[in-house]
């Protein structure tokens, strides 16, 4: 999911955002950032050490576009933010919280903070109300590390069939894709990871509540890189099958459905606030 309105890529999914800077650290939605005060005085030097050693991992992991993480490299990464807690990045557990009233009327705005950017990697958390979603995209040639950090989510996920041809349908324009993920998550769980092919690189969030994931990518999102984020629409296998005429079973059709290129979602609304967790020394 594309953030923050850099030279780089990642300005073409927030043309519409409004970027808030709140220095008491508390979003429009409820969630609480500790602020730099408070991080000096509460937070503890173990939780700034978190952050910190995912950071220098990060800088050793991603070495720029074109490349892919070697699987030592992963699990290594992996096992960081499969022990990363809310407190490592400076969410308050019994904070974070959203108004019950900006979440139950209309479309639940999504808020969202960048920790860190540079042009081989990114680390954004992502606030979600219940019932905000994250419509399914695309990371085009990137690795990416999903670790939720508290609530519960659902993830539905896919992969082209044949990552080397578009296989576009006509006059649909749809494409085959094969579902790798549709299933809820609660905090604390494991880290999820897609590749630039595999894995689940086309992926959706739904907050089943009010929760918080951390995202790191590597590459970044670029326009100029050709790492622009694309939206989709998806339908069930059975929805481009004449009649229904279809030799597989149930479960087989079931793990399959067609994708369609769409515009970014008008309905999508994101907030930029500052991040005022334990700092990140880039020495």
């Amino acid at each position: 999911m594309k953030v923050e309105g850099s030279t780089g890529g990642e300005e073409g999914a927030t043309r519409k955002v409004q970027k808030r800077e709140l220095g008491n650290g508390e979003a429009n939605n409820g969630v609480k950032l500790r602020g730099k005060r408070r991080t000096r005085r509460r937070v503890q030097a173990d939780s700034s050490a978190g952050i910190q050693r995912l950071f220098m991992a990060c800088k050793k992991v991603f070495k720029g576009p074109g490349t892919v993480p070697e699987p030592a490299e992963v699990d290594m990464l992996q096992q960081l933010l499969d022990k990363m807690r809310p407190e490592d990045v400076g969410l308050s557990t019994d904070l974070l919280f959203f108004k019950s009233k900006s979440a139950s009327k209309g479309t639940p705005r999504i808020t969202y903070t960048t920790i860190y950017k540079c042009n081989n990697f990114s680390m954004v958390m992502f606030f979600l109300p219940p019932r905000a979603v994250i419509p399914l995209h695309n990371h085009p040639g990137m690795t990416v590390f999903s670790k939720l950090l508290l609530g519960s989510m659902h993830i539905k996920s896919y992969d082209w069939i044949d990552p080397t041809s578009n296989g576009l349908t006509q006059p649909d324009k749809l494409r085959l894709a094969k579902k790798v993920e549709d299933s809820d998550f609660t905090a604390p769980c494991d880290t999820s990871i897609l590749y630039p092919t595999t894995g689940g690189n086309m992926h959706t969030f739904t907050a089943i509540t009010a929760c918080a994931v951390l995202d790191v990518l590597g590459p970044p999102y670029s326009i100029e890189e050709d790492r622009d984020c694309t939206y989709y629409q998806d339908f069930p296998y059975l929805h481009h099958v004449l009649h229904g005429e279809t030799d597989l079973t149930a479960e087989q059709r079931d793990k399959l459905g067609w994708l369609q290129e769409i515009e970014m979602p008008k309905d999508l609304k994101m907030d930029g606030i500052e991040y005022l967790g334990p700092p990140i020394i880039d020495s």
